[in-house]
C-alpha cells in the first residue's frame, strides 16, 4: 500500500513526457554522478559582443603580440575534435572569422579592443595549401593596414589560443567561428553568407542569423560549457530527468528559467549531435535536450558569458560539451 502511494504522489509531482527524438533508457543520462568539467582556459564567453567597460572582448597576452600579429605563410588544414576541418597558419595556429564582418564587400568590424583580443592577420605573404579551396585576398582596415582575407572575409587569430592546434575561440559570442576550408564557418550551420554578419539580430533579440544554435564556450571558472546562438549559458535542472522523461520546472519556474528552443544539427558546434535532441514540454511546446536533459537560460544572466545561475539552489548547472552537468562554482 506504502509503495502503491509513493509512486501516486511521484508521479503527481512530475510530468512524463515521450521524447520527439528518441533518447537511451536508463543510462549514464538519468544519474546523477557527473563529473567536474575540464579545467577552464581564461577564456570569456562573452567576448565578441559589443563594447563596454572592462573590455567586452577580452583581453590578449602580450609575450605572443609579435607572433599574434605576424603573416600566415602557407595556410593548411587540419581536423580539429569536435569541429571538423579548420584552416590553419604555417605554425598551426587557427584561423578565424567575424560574423559582424562582410565578405561582400570585404570589410572588418573588429577594431580597438576587439581588434586586440582578435589580432588581425596581415595580408601578403600567404599561400593556401592544397585542400584549401577559398580564395586568398585581402582588404584595407579603418587604421590603413591590410588584412588578409579568405573568401572575401577578413581572418583573424584569437589572443587565448596559446598552442597550435587550440580552438578556443570557436563559438566565442556566438559570432566566431574557425575557417573551413571553403571559406565557410567550420562545424556547419552556414545562413546569410552574402550578408554576412550585419543581418542578424543584437542581444536581446532574436539570434544573429549566422550564430550557431549551440556551441562551446570557455568559461574560466567552469570549463568548456554550453551556449545558445546568443552566447547565454544553458542549464539543467536536478528535479527534471533525463528518462523516463520528466519536467519539474513548470509554473511560475518558468518566469526565471526560460526554455531552451530547439536547433537544427546542423547549427550545432563542438557537441557531439548524438547529444541534441527536442522534447515535449507538458503543454505542447519544443524544448532543446542536451544528452536528453531539458536545457533552459537564467533570466539572472544579463549578458553574454554570465553564469549567475550556476548552482542555484543546489539543482541548476550548467552543461558541458560532452552533456555532464558542471559541478564545480563559478569563481568571483
Amino acid at each position: 500500500m506504502n509503495k502503491l502511494r509513493h509512486a501516486s504522489l511521484a508521479g503527481a509531482a512530475i510530468t512524463v513526457m515521450a521524447l520527439t527524438a528518441a533518447c537511451g533508457g536508463g543510462g549514464s543520462s538519468a544519474k546523477d554522478d557527473y563529473g567536474k568539467a575540464p579545467a577552464g582556459s581564461s577564456s570569456k564567453i562573452g567576448e565578441g559582443y559589443g563594447s563596454g567597460s572592462g573590455g567586452s572582448y577580452g583581453s590578449g597576452g602580450s609575450s605572443q603580440t609579435q607572433a599574434k600579429n605576424a603573416p600566415a605563410k602557407e595556410m593548411t588544414v587540419r581536423e580539429a575534435p569536435g569541429i571538423g576541418s579548420v584552416v590553419a597558419d604555417s605554425t598551426g595556429m587557427t584561423l578565424y572569422r567575424f560574423d559582424k564582418d562582410t565578405a561582400k564587400p570585404p570589410a572588418s568590424m573588429c577594431d580597438g579592443d576587439c581588434a586586440k583580443a582578435w589580432p588581425p592577420v596581415p595580408a601578403g605573404d600567404a599561400t593556401a595549401a592544397s585542400g584549401i579551396g577559398a580564395a586568398v585576398g585581402e582588404v584595407e582596415r579603418s587604421d590603413g593596414t591590410k588584412q588578409l582575407t579568405l573568401a572575401g572575409w577578413p581572418v583573424y587569430r584569437y589572443a587565448k589560443d596559446t598552442a597550435p592546434g587550440d580552438t578556443k575561440g570557436q563559438g566565442v559570442g556566438g559570432t566566431w567561428s574557425a575557417f573551413a576550408p571553403d571559406g565557410k564557418k567550420a562545424g556547419g550551420g552556414e545562413q546569410g553568407e552574402a550578408q554576412g554578419g550585419k543581418q542578424g539580430g543584437t542581444q536581446g533579440d532574436k539570434p544573429n542569423a549566422q550564430a550557431p544554435g549551440v556551441s562551446v564556450a570557455d568559461n574560466p571558472a567552469l570549463g568548456k560549457i554550453v551556449v545558445d546562438g546568443q552566447g547565454r549559458t544553458l542549464y539543467r535542472f536536478n528535479k527534471d530527468s533525463a528518462w523516463p522523461m520528466k519536467f519539474a520546472c513548470t509554473g511560475t519556474c518558468l518566469d526565471t528559467w526560460k526554455p531552451a528552443e530547439p536547433v537544427d544539427k546542423s547549427a550545432v558546434r563542438g557537441v557531439p549531435d548524438k547529444l541534441i535532441s527536442t522534447v515535449t514540454r507538458p503543454d505542447g511546446t519544443k524544448q532543446l535536450a542536451v544528452d536528453c536533459w531539458p536545457v533552459y537560460w537564467f533570466t539572472g544572466d544579463k549578458k553574454p558569458g554570465d553564469t549567475a545561475g550556476q548552482g542555484k539552489q543546489g539543482l541548476w548547472f550548467a552543461v558541458n560539451d560532452q552533456g555532464k552537468k558542471v559541478t564545480s562554482a563559478p569563481q568571483g
